[in-house]
């Protein structure tokens, strides 16, 4: 299934942190999964541009919830990519493709001592229902075809590869680990292999 684009609007974006950017957004029809995705052109990308697609995160990326590091990470990445050239690929996957309420689920059983995927598993949830089928879809409708990707999901890389997007680079983020979420991007790193060095046993 092919996607085209939309519509396209500026917005001054202000983020965590102070960061202060003006993006072009993006909207499209024709997604696979039929979700309200967006793009962010940020900066002035080029050939192979720098690229993060980043999972919808009511709690952090709106309410600046301590529990995760998403609401920090989406700064940090519409920052980078202003620098670099690129897109911020919005996701609406909400609690890794689990939805909000699911979510916070899975956060009353971390509470009871349980990791975040072992909380998922509990709930009779995937560990990540994540597809980046779509994400590969907004790249092509925007002409983009080999990317830069600002990551420390290998998952990510490797759904794109197979979606037909190549992948020059896989570029880490930040760790911003914090006493709140310490255990969760340990989880991370131990089970789903995350670059977050200093984080795995």
């Amino acid at each position: 299934m092919t996607a085209e684009v939309r519509t396209r609007v500026r917005i001054p974006l202000r983020l965590h942190g102070g960061v202060a950017v003006d993006a072009e957004a993006v909207t499209f029809r024709g997604l696979a999964d039929g979700g309200e995705h967006l793009a962010f052109v940020l900066g002035t990308p080029g050939d192979v541009p720098l690229v993060r697609p980043h999972s919808e995160c009511l709690t952090g990326d709106v309410f600046g919830s301590a529990r995760c590091d998403c609401g920090p990470q989406l700064a940090e990445a519409v920052e980078r990519i202003s620098e670099a050239g690129g897109y911020l690929l919005y996701l609406r996957q909400e609690g890794r493709g689990i939805g909000l309420y699911n979510k916070l689920d899975a956060y009353a059983l971390q509470d009871q001592g349980l990791d975040t995927y072992a909380a998922n598993a509990a709930l009779g949830l995937p560990e990540d229902a994540r597809d980046y089928a779509v994400a590969a879809q907004m790249l092509e409708a925007l002409g983009v075809t080999e990317v830069d990707l600002l990551s420390n999901n290998p998952d990510k890389a490797a759904q794109l590869r197979k979606a037909g997007i190549a992948v020059r680079e896989q570029v880490p983020t930040g760790v911003f680990a914090t006493e709140n979420n310490v255990r969760y991007l340990r989880a991370k790193a131990e089970q789903t292999g995350h670059t977050l060095p200093g984080l795995a046993s």
